[in-house]
């Protein structure tokens, strides 16, 4: 029993991380296209994450189309996500909650996350194409530390015996 509520907190854990990185990668590519209407810049990269990562105009050039992509879809499956627990809110204060119709309404907003981590790895797998062994270790270092991810996966050994939540949240030293 211990074993599957590890297993579940692990992937519930690495469900989390992949959802937050998706809203992080949205919102921060949504704010900068503000901060570039705003102010003006050399560089054709709006995008802060890829200015950090120093791509050139050729690599902007096919990132940028694939990002807006990614962006609009990541942003119409979060929004999915929201009303889906809107919902079920709805359902449980309801006077007579029906916890099969709870249930299923969660398989729903768990089948969308699903669907913005399959976006999320599919984005970040076609990035690598266009990105040096550099910048994806730059990038991929990044997205560690923004989303509390320690560099070791957990339970390989680091923190085994000290705790599952430390493990699962990285903070052990």
């Amino acid at each position: 029993m211990l074993k599957t509520l590890g297993l579940c907190l692990i992937v519930t854990s690495l469900a989390l991380n992949f959802a937050f990185g998706a809203v992080w990668l949205v919102h921060t590519a949504r704010a900068s296209v503000r901060d570039a209407e705003t102010t003006t810049t050399e560089s054709a990269v709006w995008c802060p994450l890829h200015r950090e990562l120093g791509v050139t105009d050729s690599q902007w050039k096919r990132i940028e189309p694939r990002l807006t992509a990614f962006q609009d879809s990541a942003e119409k499956l979060a929004e999915e996500v929201q009303a889906l627990r809107s919902e079920v809110i709805d359902l449980i204060a309801s006077d007579e909650p029906d916890r099969n119709a709870i249930r299923a309404k969660q398989d729903q907003v768990l089948a969308t996350k699903a669907k913005i981590q399959a976006l999320v790895v599919d984005h970040l797998l076609a990035e690598k194409q266009d990105l040096t062994a550099d910048q994806q270790t730059r990038l991929f270092k990044m997205l560690r530390e923004r989303t509390g991810c320690p560099a070791d996966p957990p339970m390989s050994g680091q923190g085994i015996g000290r705790g599952m939540g430390q493990t699962l949240r990285g903070t052990i030293e």
